[in-house]
């Protein structure tokens, strides 16, 4: 069995926005969301910028009494999820051991771990908190999104570093299509814009070193030296076409091609020749049905690091050809930064949105492009365009790739 896989609801908390609305026109409007880290100082760090989440109320979501209970990472897939949720109107209209749970992240608890383990390290065992364990594991915003929305159908918690958004979904797709729901709230989130993790990516040489908080995130360009961790949360309702379309359904874009691969080559490297990439965009490409005849857009990886974006380019025109040089391409990572395990989930609503309202967010603060790196980038400013096709691809340390095909409805 076969199905169509339709797009009804989406909901994002980002650095330029903690709604779909919000996120969408400041992306259009080329808004950068990176600036100086105020969480905490800086002043050790050799990194001191960052897409921080601004203005979030945690008790929009939370009651006030379980914050504490909760790590902010499931707070703001919580957050997403309500909003695509009501976004949809799925919740009455689908059986509950049909709608399914599927939220990614790459790194899950930090800020609970840390807590506590500097609590264990310096108080001992009895000072560690009895919410410890459910607040930090990776699976635990998947949990608590089904018991809020009583989801008792498949269930899935992706791990696969900045890939997990994107695997989140693209599973969650295949389980629609395939028959196993009818429904899954898909997406994923986190939440770790922590000392530690700025530290280490820093010392791995990762991170951009850039001191301008707007040329930091700068994918494609010459000048590009590490990207900008970002935070956040995005969510698709993922639900059957004729399930959908029965109950007048809002639909923004049908999902309908996933291509999941690995490089096999490096822990962190991506593979220099793009091989692994553009298998996954073939994959996804062949699945979907896309042809010769499709307006395509690309929202890429984009990280702004050296190798990613070279490589990036060389995938998408090894996969489709000269086609390449007649498809959009734009990275939203240079408003957002880099959102590791949220970034693929927000960024495949970019691409529904961008075939649904035919238009395509800008690369921002790219002056001037990387030889290597020849494509149509959107630079600067948002265009008009009737996409048929959007593709969103990410990849993740471990050599994950992946790519989601979007088509117009």
């Amino acid at each position: 069995m076969s199905r169509r896989v339709v797009v009804t609801g989406v909901g994002a908390v980002t650095p330029v926005g903690n709604d779909v609305a919000t996120m969408w026109k400041n992306m259009l409007d080329g808004v950068c969301g990176i600036d100086k880290i105020t969480k905490f100082s800086t002043d050790d760090l050799a990194v001191k910028i960052a897409g921080e989440v601004k203005d979030f109320d945690p008790t929009s979501v939370v009651e006030k009494r379980d914050i504490r209970k909760t790590d902010m990472y499931t707070i703001f897939a919580l957050a997403a999820a309500k909003e695509a949720v009501e976004d949809s109107g799925i919740i009455g209209t689908v059986d509950e051991k049909r709608l399914g749970s599927y939220i990614g992240c790459g790194i899950g608890g930090l800020y609970s771990f840390v807590e506590n383990t500097q609590a264990f390290l310096e108080k001992g065992p009895r000072k560690v908190s009895p919410h410890f364990i459910p607040k930090m594991i990776g699976n635990i915003a998947t949990g608590q999104v089904a018991i809020k929305y009583n989801a008792k159908g498949v269930s899935l918690s992706v791990m696969s570093a900045c890939a997990s958004g994107s695997n989140s979904v693209g599973e969650a797709f295949h389980a629609v299509k395939d028959g196993y729901a009818d429904a899954v709230i898909a997406g994923g989130a986190e939440c770790v814009v922590h000392p530690l993790t700025i530290a280490g990516f820093s010392n791995m040489k990762a991170l951009s070193t850039t001191e301008d908080p707007k040329k930091a995130s700068i994918p494609f360009d010459v000048k590009r030296n590490g990207f900008v961790m970002g935070e956040g949360a995005g969510v698709l309702i993922l639900e059957e076409y004729e399930h959908a379309k029965a109950r007048g359904a809002k639909i923004y874009a049908e999902l309908a091609g996933y291509g999941n691969t690995c490089d096999a080559h490096h822990v962190t490297a991506p593979d220099p020749e793009g091989a692994g990439l553009a298998e996954a965009i073939r994959i996804a490409f062949a699945e979907a049905g896309v042809t010769d005849d499709d307006t395509i857009y690309f929202n890429a990886h984009g990280t702004s690091t050296p190798m990613n974006d070279k490589t990036e380019t060389m995938a998408i025109k090894d996969a489709l050809g000269e086609k390449a040089y007649d498809v959009s391409v734009s990275s939203t990572k240079s408003m957002t930064g880099h959102m590791l395990g949220a970034t693929g989930a927000v960024e495949a609503i970019v691409a529904a949105l961008a075939v649904s309202e035919g238009k395509i967010p800008p690369t921002i603060g790219t002056d001037e492009p990387d030889p290597e790196c020849d494509l149509d980038y959107t630079l600067g400013k948002a265009k008009e365009r009737d996409v048929t096709v959007a593709a969103s691809t990410n990849l993740g340390f471990g050599g994950h790739d992946t790519c989601l095909v979007f088509k117009k409805v």
